[in-house]
């Protein structure tokens, strides 16, 4: 056979060979079991589990500014990984005693649990994914109080998994690039410590007018405002997508060393 006619061949059975088609979403919850499945099956082995919280952010931010964030951070994350999909977003978080309140409790409309009720749920769900074949189950937390559940939780799966293909991985770029490194880049454009805040400041308030400027409403925007530590008067969606290449760019970076570590 002419050498010609075996490249035509070639080609045209490489062309009949069906392609691995990217999952209509790379959210879990709108695909169908059928199409997680066949994600599975594709190499999407990753998976994200991101966890926000209710609670008061001043007068000028929404409760659910942590659920907003991590889920369209978690999404870019993801997108640029490739090959992973982004669980359902933790809503519900330890925010202080209940009774009588503490910490952001003391505010109208947040919600708290018990440490334990949050770590039971993280647990429940990673091992959920796991089972069904997901085998880098990545936590990230879009809130401080939290960090150490987090931690905790993967530190024990993976004492239960060892020896097994699966791994939690606890990824703390994600809520650390949102603290140093982005408060040096706000200094760097002429915001004072003050005005940058430890809470629903400019830098809080920067990053949601970033990923979602329809939560935030700076006409009730006020420095040290009730529940408001910092000027989020100072705050900009220029400024935000500073902290959100950071918190993505450094998230993707230590999830691929995480999960290209040796079992």
């Amino acid at each position: 056979m002419r050498p010609a006619l075996v490249l035509a061949l070639l080609c045209l059975g490489l062309h009949a060979l069906p392609l691995a088609a990217a999952p209509a979403s790379l959210r879990l919850q709108e695909l169908s079991s059928a199409d997680v499945r066949q994600a599975l099956r594709d190499g999407h082995r990753t998976i994200l589990i991101p966890v926000g919280g209710v609670e008061q952010n001043g007068p000028h931010m929404a409760l659910g500014k942590h659920n907003f964030r991590v889920q369209a951070l978690a999404d870019r994350i993801a997108a640029e990984l490739g090959h992973a999909l982004v669980a359902p977003v933790v809503a519900y978080v330890p925010e202080g005693r209940i009774h009588p309140p503490t910490e952001h409790m003391r505010y109208a409309g947040t919600i708290s649990i018990p440490d334990d009720a949050f770590r039971a749920v993280l647990d429940g769900a990673a091992r959920s994914l796991a089972q069904h074949g997901f085998t880098d189950i990545v936590l990230i937390g879009d809130s401080g109080n939290y960090q150490a559940s987090l931690r905790a939780v993967a530190a024990r799966l993976n004492r239960d998994w060892q020896g097994q293909p699966m791994r939690a991985h606890y990824i703390a770029a994600y809520y650390d690039a949102a603290q140093a490194p982005f408060i040096a880049q706000l200094r760097g454009k002429g915001l004072s410590d003050a005005q940058i805040g430890t809470h629903a400041g400019a830098a809080d308030t920067a990053l949601m007018l970033a990923v979602d400027p329809s939560r935030v409403w700076p006409d009730k925007a006020a420095a040290q405002a009730a529940g408001v530590a910092g000027d989020p008067r100072q705050a900009s969606a220029e400024l935000g997508r500073l902290g959100v290449e950071l918190i993505v760019q450094q998230s993707v970076a230590a999830i691929r060393q995480a999960t290209a570590a040796p079992r």
